[in-house]
């Protein structure tokens, strides 16, 4: 075991980056258990000891959530695990969930000095470790609440900008109850990620610690349709909403065949697979068109579309296909799992664009007629216009299509509050800074504001609105901060 405090600077520089255990993946693709194992305990103090301790640590610039990461890191060298998790759920109330999903490499490993050239600290895996080492414990160290302050607070959704608003909400000493539309809790954490990624066991326990710290749930509430944004304030008299409802209504692609049986969007294949646990057929009849021995094909590069192909892959799908109008290099997924899928036997066609789905006569789902691209000019997002080439087209066998291109809002918490102000695309309006809306004591973050974003991005966003929630009910102010455009 390393001496992790009394090593030169010099010599920590030296040591290479801890690679992460994970299942084979020949065996991982034919079942639902969590790829990466996680670090053992001399594997997490060795890549602690890689930490530079910098004065202006890049990393906790980088954090959406402002988690101090070098006190993490510092704690982990000495071994003090329990110390590490505890001052972790200070700023992160999710950390075993953020240590799987969140996109470090583009944000606090991204700041990682270095990174710049060799490999950053593997932040993520230490988070993932700690928040591991404190569950097995039993000792979980959860922060403590003020005295009650007699305010109350309903939060629309409990996925993670609605859950990270109620830790810290909670934590400020205001009563917070939270509204879930779905039988079960945690939004996208649960119906969103596949549970080889995101087992559901680790969603249920870290909602169960924001239980044991006085925050309540209340599941098989649509907001909009169940109790009106009003009708919380007015007659149920809570003094402030924040909705996170998120962004889930999906996209498609507009083109002939979308209506054929075989196609779906890829938020209803991962909702029905993920709440009807088809990942577990052994106990429950698969909910969904049935993949075993058929020919998948996936539209969408980023990690929806990438979760969505390796579960038809797990599923039993004879080839499971991603296609992207773009380059690899241009894809948004994680680049852990591209290679994961790689790894799977997932096909990856790029610079490829479905224009058609064909079907028998029956209705099903016989093949997607796509034409080859070619990279143009960058458009709005700096990434460069896939353009057409012309005599291009093939035709790819499919009987199943899953549709993973994004989502937007759905519009019904907006229908049902007429003076809540909405952009052209019915996304929520709220001021950047405080989150507040147009409608006095309503705050909105998340996806439902910015569209579809990371789970860190999302939880950076609760954790402001509970910040700005906290000023307006200890203060009672609201015009005098510049009112959403």
């Amino acid at each position: 075991m390393f001496e992790t405090n009394t090593l030169p600077l010099k010599d920590r520089m030296k040591i290479a980056r801890t690679r992460m255990p994970e299942q084979d993946a020949a065996a991982r693709s034919r079942n639902f258990d969590e790829v990466n194992l996680g670090l053992e305990t001399a594997d997490a103090l060795r890549e602690a000891t890689r930490c530079l301790e910098c004065a202006k640590p890049g990393c906790v610039l980088e954090c959406p959530v402002g988690v101090k990461i070098r006190e993490v890191v510092s704690l982990i060298h000495t071994g003090e695990f329990l110390a590490a998790a505890a001052k972790l759920r200070e700023d992160n109330a999710l950390p075993a969930i953020t240590g799987r999903v969140c996109p470090q490499e583009k944000q606090c490993e991204g700041g990682c000095v270095l990174g710049r050239k060799g490999a950053p600290v593997a932040i993520g895996n230490l988070e993932r470790f700690i928040a591991d080492y404190e569950r097995a414990s039993g000792q979980v160290g959860l922060p403590k609440n003020a005295p009650h302050t007699g305010k109350r607070v309903a939060i629309v959704g409990s996925g993670p900008a609605g859950l990270s608003a109620a830790g810290d909400l909670i934590q400020k000493g205001h009563e917070v109850r939270v509204f879930e539309a779905l039988h079960e809790l945690g939004g996208v954490l649960i119906y969103g990620i596949p549970e080889f990624r995101l087992p559901k066991a680790i969603v249920h326990r870290e909602v169960e610690n924001l239980r044991h710290m006085g925050v309540e749930f209340e599941t098989n509430v649509v907001v909009g349709k169940s109790v009106t944004i009003d009708e919380l304030m007015e007659n149920e008299h809570y003094d402030a909403v924040f909705v996170a409802s998120g962004a889930g209504l999906p996209r498609f692609l507009g083109m002939p065949g979308e209506h054929l049986n075989g196609v779906y969007s890829a938020n209803e294949f991962l909702t029905r697979v993920n709440l009807m646990r088809a990942y577990q057929p052994s106990d429950y009849d698969a909910p969904v068109y049935d993949c075993h021995g058929k020919d998948v094909v996936v539209v969408g590069g980023g990690n929806t579309a990438m979760d969505a192909v390796r579960t038809a892959r797990r599923l039993g799908a004879r080839t499971a296909t991603l296609v992207y109008r773009r380059s690899a290099a241009e894809m948004p997924a994680r680049i852990e799992e591209v290679h994961h899928a790689e790894a799977e036997g997932i096909e990856f066609l790029m610079l490829t664009n479905p224009v058609e789905f064909l079907g028998d006569e029956k209705g099903w789902l016989t093949g997607a007629r796509c034409v080859r691209m070619e990279l143009g000019a960058p458009d709005a997002s700096g990434r460069r216009s896939p353009v057409e080439i012309a005599g291009s087209e093939f035709v790819l066998p499919a009987s199943v299509a899953i549709i993973g291109v994004g989502t937007t809002a759905n519009p019904l918490i907006q229908s049902t509050t007429p003076d809540l102000k909405t952009t052209s695309r019915n996304y929520i309006v709220a001021d950047e800074e405080t989150l507040r809306t147009s409608k006095r004591g309503v705050f909105a973050g998340g996806d439902i504001v910015t569209g579809g974003a990371t789970v860190i991005l999302a939880m950076g966003a609760g954790r402001k609105t509970a910040r700005s929630i906290h000023v307006f009910l200890t203060t009672g102010e609201w015009e005098t901060a510049s009112a959403p455009q």
